[in-house]
């Protein structure tokens, strides 16, 4: 098993990782597919014209997460890393205008945004909630091509077929192909972390490094590391500095720049706030979050409904805690990035898989994780810091009102940092032993969301969703 830090934590735009970077990235995938040319149906002539049809949590709360918009932008041969949002908003106009796409080596293809992308709320597709099928048609109205795409959380994308191996391989017991497998620390659980950390010395950090330069060079992953802050902390700095109300009807306002605001008024007048490090990290949370909302550029961390907690706890370190450095910020990242991918690969972090507890909670065990050890914790600290935040928020449901991920998503990311904030803390005071391991913890979260009731994941019908005032 290896996720790359650089997978984990991926750039591109809001407002959701699975319900808009997902399907923007696998109708560019289609693209590819269909100038590759090599699955053409018997009997079909050149592609003349696209549809594109959603189906769970993607048609459920599609509108209210821009997934039509990202089809759109994806077909249009964008993807989420590149997509430039001020040029975004111009290029689907051109197309719901002309009915046109114009892509390089393929014929001019007709598609109307409006009549071919159908959400379908009947049909669920049995390999993930969040899944969408592509097609291409000739002109004659014959099947050209089709390919089923899940998104599974986190921006990750897999065909049908991918899919349908990986779980044939999960299921024999037997190891995924993995380019990866050489991987000098390949651990993929918590436990199997710590006993390689215990035998070669090395923390949690070190070795997630030497495993990324296995394939990257060092000065490389630097580079990649520090521009992975650069994003998150600028998409921070956009969300404290920007006021109005967010996109979508339900007439949120953006509240980070004017707490900022205040939290600035009471420092200059030296007056003594009693939470106002808490006060501090929901803001930075919620700044990001509310810059996602808006559909700006952020990081997933590990996704976009989740993507204010780590960058807030990143700005708590080197802000606010005595002795922190740049050198920390690399240490706290490879660390986050090093439990993420064992949640993911054990478990999910996809809230239509598993409810809030696989977004925020796992963000929350991933902060913990990298604060605890930027602080100096040790690898057992860490692990039980990852832990403390994970476990205290299992059950916790994903209902977002309107489909947005607005209420209770950008208020959510700044109580999930306070929380790792908390665990971090609280493992740092301890030597590391404690009574439940952050692996059996990752698969109460992961049997708790197999049970977890549909419409409490993502899927905007039950939950704060449908208990809203009638005023």
């Amino acid at each position: 098993m290896f996720l790359s830090v650089f997978e984990i934590f991926k750039i591109g735009i809001g407002p959701s990782s699975s319900h808009t970077m997902g399907p923007m990235t696998a109708a560019a995938r289609f693209l590819d597919e269909l100038r590759d040319g090599r699955h053409i149906w018997p009997g079909a002539g050149a592609p003349k014209r696209l549809r594109c049809t959603l189906h769970g949590s993607l048609a459920w709360t599609g509108k209210g997460h821009a997934t039509d918009r990202a089809v759109v932008l994806g077909l249009a041969g964008c993807t989420p890393e590149t997509l430039d949002p001020d040029l975004a908003e111009a290029l689907e106009k051109r197309i719901t205008t002309e009915k046109k796409i114009h892509l390089p080596d393929l014929p001019e293809l007709d598609f109307d945004p409006v009549k071919d992308v159908i959400f379908d709320f009947e049909k669920n597709l049995p390999g993930h909630a969040n899944s969408l099928v592509i097609e291409a048609y000739d002109a004659q109205d014959r099947l050209h091509f089709q390919e089923t795409f899940y998104s599974i959380g986190g921006g990750f994308v897999l065909t049908g077929e991918e899919l349908d191996r990986l779980k044939a391989t999960e299921a024999s017991g037997k190891q995924a192909p993995d380019k990866f497998k050489d991987m000098p620390y390949p651990f993929a659980t918590a436990q199997e972390m710590l006993e390689m950390g215990q035998k070669s010395g090395k923390s949690i950090a070190e070795m997630k490094r030497i495993n990324e330069i296995t394939f990257l060079d060092p000065q490389e992953l630097d580079t990649k590391l520090w521009q992975i802050w650069d994003v998150m902390n600028a998409c921070m700095e956009r969300g404290l500095n920007t006021e109005g109300e967010l996109p979508g009807g339900l007439a949120v306002k953006r509240r980070a720049a004017a707490i900022k605001q205040q939290l600035e008024d009471e420092r200059s007048n030296n007056m003594s706030m009693p939470h106002v490090a808490n006060d501090w990290l929901s803001v930075y949370a919620m700044a990001v979050n509310e810059e996602n909302a808006a559909g700006g550029k952020v990081v997933t961390a590990p996704t976009n409904g989740a993507a204010g907690v780590i960058p807030a706890t990143v700005r708590y370190y080197r802000q606010h805690c005595p002795g922190s450095n740049d050198e920390g910020i690399k240490t706290f990242l490879l660390t986050s990035a090093a439990v993420g991918g064992i949640i993911k690969h054990n478990a999910s972090i996809s809230g239509a898989e598993v409810g809030c507890q696989g977004e925020v909670g796992s963000a929350a065990a991933m902060a913990a994780a990298g604060l605890c050890a930027a602080l100096g914790g040790s690898n057992e600290q860490i692990e039980n810091a990852a832990e403390i935040a994970l476990e205290h928020h299992l059950g916790m449901t994903c209902d977002p009102v309107g489909g947005l991920v607005q209420v209770p998503c950008i208020e959510r990311n700044g109580l999930g940092a306070i929380k790792a904030v908390s665990a971090a803390s609280l493992a740092l005071r301890g030597d590391g032993s404690h009574f439940m391991p952050l692996d059996n913890c990752v698969e109460a979260m992961r049997q708790t969301g197999v049970e977890m009731n549909d419409k409490y994941k993502e899927t905007s019908k039950g939950g704060l969703a449908v208990n809203l005032p009638e005023c």
